[in-house]
Protein backbone atom coordinates (compact mmCIF):
# COMPACT_ATOMS: atom_id res chain seq x y z
CA UNK A 1 0.00 0.00 0.00
CA UNK A 2 3.15 2.29 0.49
CA UNK A 3 4.43 1.90 -2.11
CA UNK A 4 2.43 4.38 -4.70
CA UNK A 5 3.22 7.18 -2.25
CA UNK A 6 6.78 6.34 -1.47
CA UNK A 7 7.98 9.47 -2.29
CA UNK A 8 6.02 11.41 -0.67
CA UNK A 9 6.63 9.35 2.29
CA UNK A 10 10.19 9.46 2.13
CA UNK A 11 9.77 13.43 1.78
CA UNK A 12 7.20 13.47 4.86
CA UNK A 13 10.45 11.37 6.60
CA UNK A 14 13.11 13.71 5.34
CA UNK A 15 11.40 16.61 7.15
CA UNK A 16 10.99 15.06 10.41
CA UNK A 17 14.17 14.10 10.25
CA UNK A 18 16.63 16.39 8.70
CA UNK A 19 19.61 14.38 7.27
CA UNK A 20 22.61 14.62 9.17
CA UNK A 21 26.24 12.72 9.65
CA UNK A 22 28.39 11.80 7.17
CA UNK A 23 27.73 12.65 3.48
CA UNK A 24 27.17 9.04 2.07
CA UNK A 25 25.67 7.19 5.51
CA UNK A 26 23.59 10.34 6.66
CA UNK A 27 20.33 8.51 5.20
CA UNK A 28 21.05 6.33 7.50
CA UNK A 29 18.47 7.96 10.31
CA UNK A 30 17.87 4.94 12.95
CA UNK A 31 13.92 6.35 13.05
CA UNK A 32 13.50 4.94 9.71
CA UNK A 33 13.91 1.23 11.40
CA UNK A 34 10.55 0.73 12.66
CA UNK A 35 9.28 0.88 8.82
CA UNK A 36 10.71 -1.78 6.86
CA UNK A 37 10.43 0.54 3.31
CA UNK A 38 11.46 3.72 4.56
CA UNK A 39 14.56 1.82 5.94
CA UNK A 40 15.02 0.06 2.36
CA UNK A 41 14.60 3.34 1.01
CA UNK A 42 17.53 5.00 3.33
CA UNK A 43 19.53 1.87 2.26
CA UNK A 44 19.05 2.25 -1.49
CA UNK A 45 20.01 6.12 -1.80
CA UNK A 46 23.37 4.93 0.80
CA UNK A 47 24.03 2.44 -2.12
CA UNK A 48 23.93 4.70 -5.08
CA UNK A 49 25.45 7.62 -3.64
CA UNK A 50 28.94 5.23 -2.28
CA UNK A 51 28.14 3.64 -6.19
CA UNK A 52 27.95 7.79 -7.39
CA UNK A 53 31.58 8.09 -5.57
CA UNK A 54 33.35 5.36 -5.98
CA UNK A 55 32.81 5.52 -10.19
CA UNK A 56 33.78 8.76 -10.25
CA UNK A 57 36.75 8.31 -8.06
CA UNK A 58 37.59 4.92 -10.97
CA UNK A 59 37.06 7.42 -13.57
CA UNK A 60 39.21 9.78 -12.16
CA UNK A 61 42.16 7.38 -11.86
CA UNK A 62 41.34 6.32 -15.40
CA UNK A 63 41.97 9.62 -16.45
CA UNK A 64 44.87 9.94 -15.03
CA UNK A 65 46.46 7.27 -15.68
CA UNK A 66 45.92 7.45 -18.98
CA UNK A 67 47.09 11.35 -19.57
CA UNK A 68 50.54 10.40 -17.59
CA UNK A 69 49.39 12.74 -14.38
CA UNK A 70 48.19 12.47 -10.94
CA UNK A 71 44.37 12.03 -9.48
CA UNK A 72 42.69 15.27 -9.33
CA UNK A 73 39.12 14.77 -7.27
CA UNK A 74 37.52 17.92 -6.42
CA UNK A 75 38.05 19.18 -2.21
CA UNK A 76 34.47 17.83 -1.62
CA UNK A 77 34.62 14.52 -3.39
CA UNK A 78 34.65 11.33 -1.53
CA UNK A 79 37.35 8.72 -1.28
CA UNK A 80 36.88 5.46 -1.96
CA UNK A 81 37.41 4.06 1.67
CA UNK A 82 34.89 6.73 2.86
CA UNK A 83 32.28 4.67 0.26
CA UNK A 84 33.33 1.60 1.09
CA UNK A 85 32.43 2.62 5.29
CA UNK A 86 29.48 3.80 4.01
CA UNK A 87 28.32 0.71 2.84
CA UNK A 88 29.42 -1.11 5.88
CA UNK A 89 27.31 1.54 7.84
CA UNK A 90 24.47 -0.07 5.25
CA UNK A 91 25.04 -3.84 6.07
CA UNK A 92 24.31 -3.06 9.59
CA UNK A 93 21.64 -0.96 9.50
CA UNK A 94 19.94 -3.32 7.35
CA UNK A 95 20.33 -5.80 9.56
CA UNK A 96 18.27 -4.07 12.39
CA UNK A 97 14.88 -3.26 10.44
CA UNK A 98 12.11 -4.40 12.59
CA UNK A 99 10.67 -7.38 10.69
CA UNK A 100 10.21 -8.32 7.57
CA UNK A 101 8.17 -6.38 4.60
CA UNK A 102 4.58 -6.35 4.24
CA UNK A 103 4.33 -7.41 0.37
CA UNK A 104 5.89 -9.07 -2.42
CA UNK A 105 6.51 -5.63 -4.09
CA UNK A 106 8.48 -4.66 -0.66
CA UNK A 107 10.25 -7.69 -0.19
CA UNK A 108 11.32 -7.85 -4.03
CA UNK A 109 12.70 -4.53 -3.93
CA UNK A 110 14.23 -5.28 -0.56
CA UNK A 111 16.09 -8.30 -2.13
CA UNK A 112 17.16 -5.78 -4.80
CA UNK A 113 18.64 -2.98 -2.72
CA UNK A 114 20.82 -5.87 -0.97
CA UNK A 115 21.86 -7.25 -3.68
CA UNK A 116 22.96 -3.72 -5.20
CA UNK A 117 24.69 -3.41 -1.69
CA UNK A 118 26.81 -6.17 -2.02
CA UNK A 119 27.69 -5.91 -5.60
CA UNK A 120 28.64 -1.89 -4.76
CA UNK A 121 30.75 -3.10 -1.80
CA UNK A 122 32.81 -5.53 -4.36
CA UNK A 123 33.13 -3.22 -6.40
CA UNK A 124 34.47 -0.40 -3.73
CA UNK A 125 36.70 -3.49 -2.59
CA UNK A 126 38.44 -3.90 -5.87
CA UNK A 127 38.92 -0.30 -6.51
CA UNK A 128 40.34 0.22 -2.81
CA UNK A 129 42.84 -2.35 -3.87
CA UNK A 130 43.69 -1.33 -7.41
CA UNK A 131 45.69 2.17 -7.06
CA UNK A 132 47.47 2.25 -10.06
CA UNK A 133 44.66 1.28 -11.98
CA UNK A 134 45.18 1.96 -16.13
CA UNK A 135 48.78 2.16 -15.69
CA UNK A 136 49.79 -1.34 -16.57
CA UNK A 137 50.25 -1.37 -20.35
CA UNK A 138 50.02 0.88 -23.52
CA UNK A 139 48.94 -1.88 -26.05
CA UNK A 140 45.61 -1.44 -28.21
CA UNK A 141 43.98 -3.95 -26.40
CA UNK A 142 44.95 -2.16 -22.80
CA UNK A 143 43.61 1.06 -23.53
CA UNK A 144 40.37 -0.26 -24.93
CA UNK A 145 40.00 -2.01 -21.91
CA UNK A 146 40.58 1.31 -19.96
CA UNK A 147 37.73 3.32 -22.66
CA UNK A 148 35.55 0.88 -22.05
CA UNK A 149 35.42 0.67 -18.28
CA UNK A 150 36.15 4.87 -18.05
CA UNK A 151 32.51 4.53 -19.76
CA UNK A 152 30.97 2.16 -17.59
CA UNK A 153 31.99 4.39 -14.90
CA UNK A 154 30.49 7.33 -15.76
CA UNK A 155 26.86 5.74 -16.98
CA UNK A 156 26.92 4.14 -13.69
CA UNK A 157 27.47 7.71 -12.22
CA UNK A 158 24.33 9.00 -14.15
CA UNK A 159 22.32 6.31 -12.72
CA UNK A 160 23.28 6.59 -9.64
CA UNK A 161 22.48 10.22 -9.26
CA UNK A 162 19.16 9.51 -10.34
CA UNK A 163 18.52 7.35 -7.44
CA UNK A 164 20.74 9.02 -5.04
CA UNK A 165 18.58 12.10 -5.84
CA UNK A 166 16.00 13.74 -3.41
CA UNK A 167 12.52 12.64 -4.49
CA UNK A 168 11.73 16.37 -5.68
CA UNK A 169 14.52 16.25 -8.01
CA UNK A 170 13.86 12.80 -9.48
CA UNK A 171 10.21 13.77 -10.39
CA UNK A 172 12.07 17.07 -11.63
CA UNK A 173 14.33 15.31 -14.25
CA UNK A 174 11.53 12.80 -15.27
CA UNK A 175 9.60 16.14 -16.40
CA UNK A 176 12.24 17.27 -18.09
CA UNK A 177 12.78 13.88 -19.76
CA UNK A 178 9.12 13.61 -20.90
CA UNK A 179 9.07 16.95 -22.26
CA UNK A 180 6.58 18.47 -20.00
CA UNK A 181 9.41 21.28 -19.21
CA UNK A 182 12.19 22.49 -21.03
CA UNK A 183 15.45 20.78 -21.01
CA UNK A 184 18.27 22.01 -19.00
CA UNK A 185 20.97 20.75 -16.87
CA UNK A 186 20.05 18.87 -13.55
CA UNK A 187 21.41 17.55 -10.63
CA UNK A 188 20.15 14.21 -11.19
CA UNK A 189 22.26 12.70 -13.36
CA UNK A 190 25.41 13.65 -11.09
CA UNK A 191 27.37 16.36 -12.72
CA UNK A 192 26.14 19.55 -12.47
CA UNK A 193 26.11 21.26 -15.80
CA UNK A 194 25.69 17.97 -18.04
CA UNK A 195 22.99 16.81 -19.69
CA UNK A 196 21.14 14.56 -17.76
CA UNK A 197 21.33 10.75 -19.62
CA UNK A 198 17.86 8.97 -18.82
CA UNK A 199 18.74 6.09 -16.09
CA UNK A 200 17.60 3.26 -18.67
CA UNK A 201 19.70 4.49 -21.45
CA UNK A 202 22.53 4.59 -19.91
CA UNK A 203 21.99 1.08 -18.07
CA UNK A 204 22.30 -0.30 -21.06
CA UNK A 205 25.38 0.99 -22.37
CA UNK A 206 26.69 -0.10 -19.16
CA UNK A 207 25.53 -3.29 -19.77
CA UNK A 208 27.08 -3.04 -22.86
CA UNK A 209 30.31 -1.76 -21.77
CA UNK A 210 30.23 -4.81 -19.19
CA UNK A 211 29.96 -7.46 -21.44
CA UNK A 212 32.22 -6.07 -23.65
CA UNK A 213 35.00 -6.11 -21.13
CA UNK A 214 34.04 -9.82 -20.52
CA UNK A 215 34.63 -10.85 -24.23
CA UNK A 216 38.22 -8.70 -23.90
CA UNK A 217 38.99 -9.91 -20.61
CA UNK A 218 38.84 -13.69 -22.34
CA UNK A 219 41.00 -12.96 -25.24
CA UNK A 220 43.52 -10.47 -23.83
CA UNK A 221 44.49 -13.03 -21.18
CA UNK A 222 45.34 -15.56 -24.24
CA UNK A 223 47.26 -13.62 -26.02
CA UNK A 224 48.93 -11.63 -23.63
CA UNK A 225 50.69 -15.01 -22.01
CA UNK A 226 51.40 -15.76 -25.71
CA UNK A 227 53.66 -12.83 -25.96
CA UNK A 228 55.56 -14.03 -23.24
CA UNK A 229 56.60 -17.58 -24.99
CA UNK A 230 57.39 -16.07 -27.90
CA UNK A 231 59.65 -13.25 -26.05
CA UNK A 232 57.91 -10.15 -26.74
CA UNK A 233 57.09 -9.64 -23.40
CA UNK A 234 58.36 -10.41 -20.35
CA UNK A 235 56.26 -12.67 -17.38
CA UNK A 236 56.05 -9.42 -15.07
CA UNK A 237 54.96 -7.41 -17.71
CA UNK A 238 52.22 -10.28 -19.15
CA UNK A 239 51.09 -10.80 -15.18
CA UNK A 240 50.60 -7.35 -14.40
CA UNK A 241 48.79 -6.70 -17.58
CA UNK A 242 46.41 -9.33 -17.35
CA UNK A 243 45.44 -8.57 -13.85
CA UNK A 244 44.64 -4.92 -14.54
CA UNK A 245 42.15 -6.36 -17.73
CA UNK A 246 40.67 -8.88 -15.13
CA UNK A 247 39.82 -5.53 -12.49
CA UNK A 248 38.64 -3.57 -15.11
CA UNK A 249 36.10 -5.73 -15.83
CA UNK A 250 35.12 -7.08 -12.47
CA UNK A 251 34.69 -3.09 -11.91
CA UNK A 252 32.38 -2.77 -14.33
CA UNK A 253 30.58 -5.87 -13.54
CA UNK A 254 29.26 -4.64 -10.25
CA UNK A 255 28.95 -1.19 -11.24
CA UNK A 256 26.50 -2.67 -14.02
CA UNK A 257 25.07 -5.24 -11.70
CA UNK A 258 24.59 -2.86 -8.62
CA UNK A 259 23.19 0.18 -11.09
CA UNK A 260 21.14 -2.78 -12.47
CA UNK A 261 19.45 -3.74 -8.95
CA UNK A 262 19.08 -0.31 -8.18
CA UNK A 263 16.32 0.77 -10.94
CA UNK A 264 14.63 -3.07 -9.70
CA UNK A 265 16.38 -4.12 -13.57
CA UNK A 266 18.73 -7.02 -12.04
CA UNK A 267 16.77 -9.62 -13.40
Amino acid sequence: MLLPVIGKFTRFVERLLPERGALLSRCLDPSALATPIAAVEAVRRTVARALQAVCRSVDAGLAAAAGGTTVSLPKDAVSVPEAADALRQAQVFMSDVNGPPDSDDEQRRLTSTLHALDHASRMAETAGGEAGLGSAGNGPVDARAVRLCAEAMRNAVAIAGEVAAPPDARHHAARIESGREASGPSEAGGMLGAPAVPAEEALVELERCAKALDDLKRTHRGETLSAVANGTMTAAEAMARVDMVRALETLAHHAWRSAAHLLDRGG
